[in-house]
């Protein structure tokens, strides 16, 4: 395991965002053509990625066991399919989750820290964490208290993600910036980097409950900031956009973007991850087109 420093930064050095420039790049990764074979491999890489994703109200044990088993069978009419990177639940759900996908190499992650608002004590959110974590979840999902950030109140949101770091123990740690919120790519960029100096393991966009979630903007400006830390610190972190990524050919758009701005070795789901519910049926939609030359309709895959 990577060590942490968990020194607070001084977030006043962080470089300003050039938006123009952001917007520039973005509609360069938007314009690139991928040719069938890398297609092919590209769709697949995106399946491995997925955090198939249910956060409703509603989530039942019932529905948590359908989506996991959608997870171990994607679509078995297409042999050699991967598997996903992860189910992600609620923490009352983990236990469901982890006893429905066994010792498959599929982990649970859970969202914590009171999901989605962040609105609740620190000793709260990390009871919520611990139950999780004892739970049987293999990563923890965290949202900032954006309130507290946009107060300019840094310390206290760095000494939340420092304190639900270490009740993770041996759990990955996401946390979730909720840029929707944060207004503009400059404070996506101060907490990016506050983030990640706190030990963030990943840095993730959005919790899908505001609009706008992700876009390919935002992202850009995570993934730079991840760039920058690893020269800085020779610490890799890893990223997770999430929210209204349901196409197959925008993932693509996100890979080519991080593939130009990290290399090959952010290329896997142990360092990137989509958080999606739809976008894996779109993907396979698209994978048998190219194996078939046809579409298949919608209703021959699972609803999610």
């Amino acid at each position: 395991m990577q060590l942490v420093s968990n020194k607070l930064p001084d977030l006043s050095k962080v470089p300003t965002v050039d938006e123009v420039g952001v917007d520039e790049r973005v509609a360069r990764f938007q314009s690139r053509s991928i040719k069938t074979e890398s297609k092919v491999a590209a769709l697949k890489l995106i399946l491995s990625m997925i955090d198939l994703t249910t956060l409703e109200g509603q989530d039942t044990p019932g529905k948590v066991r359908q989506l996991c088993q959608k997870a171990i069978h994607l679509h078995d009419a297409m042999p050699g399919l991967p598997h996903v990177a992860a189910v992600c639940v609620y923490p009352t759900m983990v236990g469901v989750a982890r006893k429905t996908l066994g010792d498959r190499d599929i982990n649970v992650a859970s969202v914590a820290t009171a999901f989605p608002s962040g609105q609740a004590p620190l000793s709260v959110k990390l009871d919520d964490t611990r139950m999780a974590v004892d739970a049987g979840a293999s990563e923890i999902d965290m949202v900032i208290s954006r309130g507290e950030f946009l107060a300019g109140n840094y310390g206290l949101v760095f000494d939340e993600i420092v304190a639900v770091k270490e009740a993770c123990g041996e759990a990955h740690l996401k946390v979730i910036l909720e840029t929707g919120e944060l207004g503009t790519l400059d404070r996506v960029r101060r907490a990016s980097e506050l983030a990640m100096h706190a030990g963030a393991d990943f840095i993730k966009t959005s919790t899908g409950k505001i609009q706008p979630a992700a876009t390919m903007q935002v992202t850009l400006v995570m993934l730079q900031a991840i760039r920058d830390f690893y020269y800085d610190t020779g610490r890799m972190v890893g990223m997770k956009p999430a929210g209204g990524i349901s196409t197959a050919k925008l993932a693509v758009h996100y890979l080519v973007m991080l593939r130009e701005t990290l290399g090959n070795a952010w290329m896997t789901p142990d360092w990137f991850r989509f958080g999606a519910s739809s976008l894996a049926n779109d993907v396979l939609m698209q994978l048998q087109k190219q194996a078939t030359g046809v579409y298949q309709s919608a209703d021959y895959f699972s609803k999610d």
